[in-house]
């Protein structure tokens, strides 16, 4: 591989490391406002079933960049992606944390009242985001090349998926299980969420393997990358 494909490749990277960073902290900030995702009103365990979290909507983009930069760049820089994201959500936490404690003027348009109402619970979700990330994000990643190794770089969706909804189911009943140990949500509403956010999960998982296989090809085709075979950026 030439320098300019190097650089090229490393510009890349950095982008998807951007997306991936921007998708994860943003997504625990909206967290807090929920919507229907399909126009039926269906109840389980008490809870409408396709009923869920806009803070879920960015959720699969992580788990879809992760599964390119694993298939593209390899295990390691996956793994980095996933640690700097980790970093991120910390920094954003305590960012919300002094903004928070800042007292506002009395003509403030956003008052202490309504700050703390939006953004207060974000420091719970942020770390029950981040300790069900950390688990499901490096789940993923080892069972994406586990399959990989097991049908030697062949069936891209097999492990595109399988490693997918594993990772989203863990990182479903992590979040909604520390979040309701925390009472932002109830309990209740367990079982219901559970289900509807994994099911939401799957649903975007199979409808992004298309995208994974575009990506693949493109980046095969534009650095001539045989079956298997991962970029080096050292």
């Amino acid at each position: 591989m030439t320098l300019k494909d190097k650089l090229l490749a490393q510009r890349i990277y950095m982008l998807l490391g951007a997306l991936f960073i921007t998708s994860l902290v943003v997504s625990n900030l909206i967290f807090q406002k929920f919507f229907y995702w399909y126009p039926f009103d269906i109840k389980i365990f008490g809870a409408n079933l396709f009923e869920i979290s806009v803070g879920i909507l960015p959720y699969p983009i992580t788990f879809l960049i992760t599964d390119l930069i694993s298939e593209i760049y390899g295990k390691k820089r996956a793994n980095q992606v996933v640690v700097t994201g980790i970093f991120a959500s910390i920094f954003s936490l305590l960012i919300i944390l002094v903004a928070n404690s800042v007292p506002a003027i009395d003509n403030s348009p956003v008052n202490n009242t309504l700050f703390t109402k939006v953004f207060g619970q974000s420091a719970i979700a942020v770390f029950a985001s981040m300790t069900a990330y950390l688990f499901a994000q490096f789940i993923d990643i080892q069972i994406y090349h586990f399959w990989k190794r097991l049908t030697k770089g062949r069936h891209l969706w097999l492990r595109n998926n399988f490693s997918t909804w594993f990772s989203q189911f863990i990182d479903t009943f992590s979040v909604l299980t520390l979040l309701c140990i925390f009472e932002v949500l109830p309990w209740e509403s367990f079982k219901g969420l559970l289900i509807s956010g994994f099911l939401f999960k799957v649903m975007v998982a199979a409808l992004d393997t298309p995208f994974l296989y575009l990506g693949v090809y493109l980046f095969r085709k534009r650095f001539k990358l045989k079956m298997n075979e991962e970029i080096s950026l050292i």
